[in-house]
């Protein structure tokens, strides 16, 4: 084994990781306790991260669930306090909830046709609800010296796209939130990195998303497949290890390629596959 290698890099970490009830955040809550982390399960929808936790459970690890409401500052306070009671540490914080409830989607369009109404839950949720998870967070770290945050953006976050004006900009927004956190706590041993996904087939993506728009960005993506959400995770429990303990402030893209060329990829391949 490489020397500094270890099969459970995350040992005894413990871990918040939020909108852990189903998707990215059950993936990687399972990836980081395989790998030695306590996590904590947390999501709005409680009995979704109770199922979760106890998966995590059955599969040998160690997990607890506990409800967050992201869009209300006492309920994220509560959630660190908690855990800093039971445990008496927090190393790794995942803010990975956001509000994408098949609700409030279909409203999020372009910046004309937008409610105002819609424009502030998913900054509230998506942007201070990081925020906020981060601001209770980091004084514990800095006493320990150490801490790893993670936050789940999106390549929508780096591109423009025809709809969901809101949901990019508070990833674009949370991007630079990452940046500035990663400066000014570096040196107190935080770091603080950013995970990018494409479209990822979690249960919700493959019940409420049209087929014709999967198409379109498989269509688009360089990978064979499109993401699932343990392509996710294991980028996560990476950058919360100290195997990344050089790495701080960056934002990892994770979405098959999908962004890494211009516009008119699967357009080209056709033309050039029939040339």
């Amino acid at each position: 084994m490489t020397p500094g290698m270890t099969t459970r890099p995350l040992h005894d970490k413990v871990a918040i990781i939020t909108g852990a009830g189903g998707g990215i955040g059950a993936a990687t809550a399972q990836v980081m306790a395989a790998r030695g982390a306590i996590v904590v399960l947390a999501d709005v929808h409680l009995d979704g991260a109770r199922r979760a936790a106890e998966d995590v459970r059955q599969a040998g690890g160690r997990a607890e669930a506990v409800y967050v409401d992201l869009a209300d500052e006492e309920s994220i306070r509560e959630l660190v306090g908690q855990t800093m009671q039971r445990h008496g540490r927090l190393d790794v914080l995942h803010n990975n909830a956001a509000d994408q409830s098949p609700e409030l989607g279909p409203r999020d369009r372009d910046v004309e046709t937008m409610e105002t109404a819609v424009w502030d839950r998913i900054m509230q949720v998506n942007l201070r609800g990081t925020m906020l998870c981060c601001h209770y967070a980091l004084p514990h770290m800095v006493k320990q010296g150490s801490g790893s945050i993670i936050n789940t953006g999106s390549n929508l976050g780096l591109q423009g796209q025809l709809i969901q004006c809101a949901y990019s900009a508070s990833k674009a927004a949370i991007l630079q939130l990452t940046r500035s956190i990663a400066t000014s706590h570096g040196r107190r041993g935080i770091r603080c990195n950013m995970v990018s996904p494409g479209l990822v087939l979690s249960p919700a993506a493959r019940q409420n998303l049209p087929p014709r728009l999967l198409e379109i960005v498989a269509s688009e993506t360089l990978t064979p497949q499109l993401g699932e959400p343990l392509d996710i995770a294991y980028a996560a429990a990476y950058l919360a290890s100290d195997e990344a303990r050089y790495v701080t402030g960056q934002n990892l893209v994770v979405d098959g390629g999908t962004s890494s060329h211009v516009p008119g990829f699967a357009q080209f391949s056709e033309m050039f596959a029939t040339s």
